[in-house]
């Protein structure tokens, strides 16, 4: 099994990049982990061909079993993932696909926003989405020097949105066009 892992942050460093690097740590044995960098470099979706960085990014969730999406606390979320949305839906590259989404936040209320939007988006997609708010705070440390988690509590959270994953079977589109 292969999971291909997604960031949805802009900041080389951030809270939500640290945690999906952490989360690849927490894969089972067997599970092949791949972080796709390429969010910044993703332009608006329009018709028509298709540029290197959605192709890449299309290939790379194609190839992958599920993907493991981490998003910032707040309802806002980078126009360039909605970018990369719009082009993975457009090529049916999320039909059936297992999707889990982290969000992490110092309030519960802004997990729950960032995932809300994330679910509307992903199941408009055709994706099959799982997930959890880990309600957490970004200004406490949660990473040991070599990026590992730490916190027992929240290494569980983590490893249960992973088992949902790794458990899971791709599923067929429910409808094609």
């Amino acid at each position: 099994m292969k999971i291909i892992g997604i960031a949805a942050s802009l900041h080389k460093g951030s809270f939500i990049n640290r945690l999906l690097e952490a989360a690849g740590g927490e894969l089972p044995d067997g599970v092949g982990f791949e972080v796709w960098p390429g969010l910044r470099d993703i332009p608006p979706y329009v018709p028509g061909s298709v540029p290197a960085s959605a192709r890449e990014l299309i290939g790379l969730v194609a190839g992958g079993d599920a993907v493991l999406l981490t998003a910032p606390e707040h309802s806002l979320l980078p126009a360039e993932l909605s970018y990369a949305l719009d082009w993975m839906a457009a090529r049916d590259g999320l039909s059936g696909k297992h999707v889990a989404v982290m969000s992490a936040s110092a309030r519960a209320c802004g997990a729950m926003w960032a995932q809300a939007e994330l679910y509307k988006q992903l199941l408009g997609a055709g994706a099959v989405v799982m997930g959890a708010e880990l309600v957490i705070s970004p200004a406490c440390p949660h990473f040991d020097e070599d990026g590992h988690l730490t916190a027992p509590d929240l290494r569980a959270q983590v490893r249960a949105v992973i088992a949902q994953l790794c458990t899971a079977k791709v599923m067929e589109p429910a409808l094609s066009l």
